[in-house]
């Protein structure tokens, strides 16, 4: 289930934190990770998190911890745009499974046969 987030301009790394439910340490490493997400600074020198910078992290998270991918991985995937896709190995295609097996069993009866061919 997707967070509400609310209808605000900034938000502060506390309520982004909460919001993501993840450390602020965590964030603050993000941001050094991620060049998508900069937030600006008030005069405090606060960070201050737009609404965009808190829909990328929710994706961000939800990529890394319900995904399983790497921060490399996420990365990589934010650059080129792309979506994230299912796992193949959730559901296989059965024909190209069996295309696959096919090919390994004629792989190893060559072997086989190159093995007897030695031994003789």
């Amino acid at each position: 289930m997707k967070p509400q987030i609310p209808d605000k301009l900034y938000f502060k790394i506390g309520e982004v934190a909460k919001l993501a439910e993840v450390p602020a340490h965590v964030l603050r490493y993000w941001e050094s990770e991620f060049p998508g997400i900069r937030p600006k600074r008030a005069n405090s020198q606060q960070r201050l998190y737009r609404y965009q910078d808190v829909e990328l992290i929710l994706h961000i998270k939800a990529l890394l911890h319900g995904e399983g991918y790497t921060i490399a991985g996420a990365r990589k995937l934010l650059e080129t745009g792309g979506e994230a896709k299912p796992q193949a190995i959730d559901e296989p295609s059965t024909d190209n499974q069996a295309q696959k097996l096919q090919i390994i069993k004629e792989e190893l009866q060559k072997l086989q046969s190159l093995l007897t061919k030695t031994k003789e």
